[in-house]
């Protein structure tokens, strides 16, 4: 049964912490934003699916989001009752250390909860339905820029495209007009005009490239400023369309779900399961780790102690980023120094946690100070 002071830690911690995430998320679909522009900007996919796309990549982004949401909520959170001297209050009433490790425990098995079920499943199958649901709409013309009953831009060429009809899925095409011009430096540009009954699109079996195969039409050449044009009748006549470009940061390993990970050799996927399973244990240090750090006197400056955690959880972030890449390359073997890395920065938490709030200084409090 949770005393009242346990809820209120609770309420006022959770909701911290809630309100860090939110501006996090704002933070992280901006930057998703602009991603996923750019991509359908390069033709990789329509603007149809763009804010379905975006949704699942910010999720994908809980990951490595929910420590450093769990780390700034607690420290802002603990920081705001410190310099309020709430805490000096409660500890004039006879609350001791345990009366803020408790909530905070509770607090942090639900975010660690949290985090494992967005590292482990939610998140990779995040990734596979945008992945899906990309390559679902590349096998569209519509994914080109293509629209029935209007004039566009030959995407990937220079050019014009008319299609009086489309099917549902955008595979199937009715009658179409193509124009296109080429630059002969031996002599006059070219037009070439094609003429089809219908068509529809393919891809390559990698399933980048993008092609229309026009079927049953006519194909004219004609030099600009002669009259030495071709005329040619034909079955099917292929063009192609914009290529599907991949993201620069493209990992297969990253879309893969868990289970198979842990079964794989591969040092890439060790490295992403290493990441997937290092995230959940990384949100209760960072969380303990605020506990110590988010002590501070009323005198003391707003943002003094949040620069110096800040500081601390990129020196931490950093070393396990190393330690990741450390698996990728096949270098390390197994996980164990990464586990030695959080029971290190554990410790460092502990020890901090028992100079502030040792036997001695709570039979000798100072002015101000939480005994």
């Amino acid at each position: 049964m949770l005393s009242i002071l346990d809820r209120y830690f609770l309420r006022e911690l959770a909701q911290t912490v809630a309100a860090t995430v939110v501006v996090l998320l704002v933070i992280v679909a901006g930057s998703a934003f602009a991603k996923v522009l750019q991509q359908v900007a390069n033709g990789s996919f329509p603007a149809s699916v763009m804010f379905q796309v975006l949704g699942l990549q910010t999720l994908d982004g809980l990951t490595n989001m929910m420590p450093l949401a769990s780390f700034i909520g607690v420290l802002m959170g603990l920081g705001r009752m410190y310099r309020e001297s709430e805490m000096h209050v409660l500890a004039s009433s006879g609350m001791g250390p345990r009366g803020l490790l408790r909530p905070a425990l509770i607090l942090g098995v639900v975010l660690v909860a949290i985090t494992a079920l967005v590292s482990l499943w939610l998140g990779p199958w995040a990734v596979r339905t945008s992945d899906a649901m990309v390559a679902a709409a590349n096998r569209s013309v519509i994914a080109a820029g293509l629209d029935a009953g209007r004039f566009t831009n030959l995407p990937g060429k220079g050019g014009i495209i008319f299609v009086d009809s489309l099917s549902r899925d955008g595979s199937k095409l009715g009658r179409t007009f193509v124009a296109t011009q080429s630059d002969d430096k031996k002599g006059p540009p070219h037009l070439k005009v094609v003429y089809a009954a219908n068509g529809e699109l393919y891809q390559e079996s990698d399933g980048n490239g993008r092609f229309i195969a026009f079927k049953n039409g006519w194909q004219y050449e004609i030099p600009l400023g002669t009259d030495n044009w071709r005329q040619m009748q034909y079955e099917r006549n292929d063009t192609s369309l914009s290529s599907v470009q991949a993201g620069d940061d493209e990992d297969p390993a990253h879309s893969k779900d868990s289970w198979t990970l842990a079964r794989s050799n591969d040092p890439t996927d060790r490295a992403e399961f290493a990441w997937r399973a290092n995230a959940p244990p990384l949100t209760l240090v960072l969380l303990l780790l605020a506990l110590p750090l988010s002590r501070q006197s009323p005198r003391e400056p707003k943002y003094g102690r949040l620069l110096l955690a800040v500081v601390s959880f990129y020196l931490y972030y950093l070393l396990l980023m190393l330690g990741r890449a450390q698996i990728g390359k096949g270098h390390w073997h197994s996980e164990a120094p990464l586990w030695a890395l959080h029971a290190l920065v554990l410790a460092l938490a502990g020890w901090m946690l028992w100079k502030q709030y040792s036997p001695r200084k709570l039979r000798q409090p100072r002015a101000g100070a939480w005994i």
